[in-house]
């Protein structure tokens, strides 16, 4: 059993790595990345 569930997550980790590889995807994850980090700088920010 656990053989199985390492095999299937090792084959899942290999597609998301290879999606991340794609040029078009790395520029959604930078967007995406600094939507969050945006987000994050607005509420860190204290209220006057």
């Amino acid at each position: 059993m656990g053989l199985w569930k390492k095999a299937a997550s090792l084959a899942l980790a290999k597609k998301v790595y290879d999606e991340a590889r794609k040029p078009q995807n790395q520029a959604r994850l930078r967007s995406a990345t600094s939507r969050v980090q945006d987000e994050v700088a607005k509420r860190r920010r204290p209220a006057r």
